[in-house]
């Protein structure tokens, strides 16, 4: 599995290189802006409309590349196995053994240590 996010992330970047790259290259809309007030041609082939040429396609094709390869990152990154290795999954639990008699529950409160005193500003907060 730690394969395949490491061919998706490479696919991930790779693309998001190439579209850098792409959209630098290009030119904007407002770049033909003069040649509609008669500075001259617009310098393509179908009209000022225009049709999407090479360059816009493979862009499209890289980010759709690009998001999609996004969304399997966070896929495979949310899931989790079972155990997710953490120290306090692995902490023991201590446990005090409980007294079986009376007697000793009063032997056992009686070697208990004395509370420790509140801080000195938890009298002035107030409850409720």
């Amino acid at each position: 599995m730690n394969v395949l996010v490491n061919l998706i992330l490479t696919l991930q970047i790779l693309s998001a290189l190439g579209m850098i790259g792409l959209i630098l290259v290009q030119h904007g809309k407002g770049a033909d802006m003069g040649a509609a007030f008669g500075s001259g041609s617009s310098g393509s082939l179908f009209g000022a409309s225009g049709s999407a040429n090479f360059l816009s396609r493979t862009t499209a094709v890289l980010a759709v590349i690009f998001f999609v390869s996004t969304l399997a990152l966070a896929y495979f990154g949310n899931l989790r196995p079972s155990s997710t290795g953490s120290v306090l999954e692995n902490a023991a639990v201590v446990t005090q053994p409980a007294a079986a008699t009376p007697a000793a529950a009063g032997s056992a409160a009686a070697s208990a240590p004395a509370p420790v005193a509140s801080a000195p500003g938890a009298a002035q907060i107030p409850t409720k």
